[in-house]
């Protein structure tokens, strides 16, 4: 198994920048792809950005590109996102999830691409 924390979310102005982490643990020789999703309250979880845990290949949402960044440091199975010129409309819970089973890029905008899931940290942005 892998197990996900997120941590680094928090409260911040609008235009204002937060760094999100997610130590990976477990059988993480097995993870394919990371990925971040987050959920604002009353809407659905939706794909934000996501990196290849080996190439380091990305895919970003439309609404993450320009303003959000990912990155990893496999020394110490880390994900992180870099959040940059944060909007009230930013205001979500955000997750880390692990593919372990390579699935087909296709899915990893989707939850069915995961199969290891955080907690979830909150990132709240004030007008």
């Amino acid at each position: 198994q892998v197990q996900v924390v997120e941590s680094g979310g928090g409260l911040v102005q609008a235009g204002g920048s937060l760094r999100l982490s997610c130590a990976a643990s477990g059988r993480t020789s097995e993870i394919s792809f990371m990925g971040w999703f987050r959920q604002a309250p009353g809407k659905e979880r939706e794909f934000v950005v996501g990196v290849a845990w080996r190439s380091g290949s990305t895919l970003y949402a439309d609404s993450a590109k320009g303003r959000f960044t990912i990155s990893r440091d496999n020394a110490k199975n880390t994900v992180y996102l870099q959040l940059n010129s944060l909007k009230p409309e930013d205001t979500a819970v955000y997750y880390c999830a692990a593919d372990v089973k390579s699935r087909m890029s296709i899915l990893r905008a989707r939850q069915a691409g995961y199969d290891y899931w955080g907690q979830g940290t909150q990132v709240t942005v004030s007008s």
